[in-house]
């Protein structure tokens, strides 16, 4: 990803954990989706994790990528959860067809 950084990292119980930083816009997308896809279809962890406390924006490309990625988990048996969204980025999410329960620990307030 372009001025974005990415650490994947697996915690104890196995869950994979994929954080990115910085704003994601449209020259992280297609890195994004090439994660996701790849940890959801070959990786195959019980959960993954999108961490998105230190994401600053995210244009309407990756909010697409990221509702996707839980469908994309459902049919592949992945629990996809996004941790840690601003409330404005919850807000998005959920406007672009994530399901609650896939949102946890909503930060209040923006980070633009």
């Amino acid at each position: 990803m372009t001025a974005t950084t990415v650490h994947i990292g697996t915690g104890p119980d196995g869950t994979l954990v994929i954080r990115p930083h910085g704003s994601l816009d449209d020259a992280d997308a297609v890195d994004l989706q090439r994660t996701l896809v790849h940890a959801i279809r070959h990786t195959r962890p019980l959960r993954l994790v999108v961490d998105l406390i230190e994401v600053g924006d995210l244009d309407p490309i990756n909010l697409g990528t990221l509702a996707a990625a839980c469908v994309l988990g459902d049919e592949h048996k992945v629990a996809v959860f996004l941790d840690h969204p601003h409330q404005l980025i919850a807000d998005r999410l959920a406007s672009a067809g994530v399901p609650a329960h896939r949102l946890r620990h909503v930060t209040p307030g923006a980070r633009m």
